[in-house]
């Protein structure tokens, strides 16, 4: 089948509402699929092991570090839906998505969160001044992991 023959089947799945096609032409054939992007994600239960009784009681100090690090936060967090790859920008050369002190509206994208070798943008939810970007490029994320502060 004609490399171009493909080509133009993804495009037309791209401008319409079909989720999937498959065809043969002889010998060879083609199945091209797409799926929607899930919008909303289902909190994932968090597993804690029980401490085994050789092992010495949790510092306290820690555990108030990550309460105090979480409520130093000031303004509206923007968290990671996923667990994945933070990015600031569409690819290496593109530029950033946003930048400290920039005003955003909400629904504006900024950042992609790779997972499983897609690329999901991440939109504002709220309109304001970005005040803090708190993931560096490249750096892995997990599931509500503060990303930015939006005042």
């Amino acid at each position: 089948m004609d490399i171009r023959k493909i080509k133009k089947l993804i495009e037309l799945i791209e401008e319409s509402d079909i989720e999937e096609i498959e065809i043969k032409e002889g010998d060879d054939s083609v199945r091209i699929s797409r799926r929607k992007q899930v919008t909303e994600l289902a909190p994932q239960p968090a597993f804690v092991a029980a401490p085994a009784a050789s092992q010495p009681p949790a510092d306290a100090n820690t555990s108030t570090e990550s309460e105090s690090s979480t409520s130093s936060l000031n303004g509206h967090v923007v968290r990671s839906p996923m667990v994945g790859t933070f990015y600031r920008a569409a690819s290496p050369s593109a530029p950033t998505f946003i930048e400290v002190g920039q005003t955003i509206k909400a629904g504006d994208t900024i950042c992609i969160v790779e997972a499983m070798k897609m690329m999901n943008q991440i939109e504002a939810d709220k309109t304001g001044t970005v005040s803090e970007i708190l993931i560096e490029n490249g750096q892995p994320v997990e599931f509500d992991q503060p990303l930015i502060t939006i005042v």
